[in-house]
């Protein structure tokens, strides 16, 4: 049997990792083995980071949400109650752009909701 010589693939691979690994700090874009751990940890930030990332609008919004609603004199929690008893059903960030965008509308309905 003929001997295989993996030169080339291995080549390869170390080249495929460390262009992943292109603009990371120190060692960790130049040296295979800091760029291989590099590669696994960024991964498993992206994969949290994935479902974070709503979490973190989320909070964004109800905060813009309840800052226009404290400027209309009333607050987060009775303008959400005010919203669910007369049936209107926008959600948070629709209503976090109206507050941020169009405080004309926001106030309208908060109006509609007192």
């Amino acid at each position: 049997m003929p001997r295989i010589k993996r030169g080339t693939s291995h080549v390869k691979k170390r080249r495929r990792i460390l262009k992943a690994t292109k603009g990371y700090r120190g060692g960790r874009s130049t040296k295979v083995r800091l760029a291989k751990t590099a590669i696994k940890k960024a991964g498993v930030y992206a994969y949290r980071d994935r479902r974070r990332k709503k979490r973190d609008f989320r909070a964004l919004w109800l905060i813009r949400i309840n800052a226009a609603c404290r400027n209309l004199e009333t607050t987060y929690s009775k303008f959400i109650d005010g919203l669910k008893k007369n049936n209107i059903e926008i959600d948070r960030k629709i209503l976090a752009n109206l507050a941020e965008n169009h405080p004309k509308a926001f106030s309208e309905i908060v109006k509609l909701v007192r």
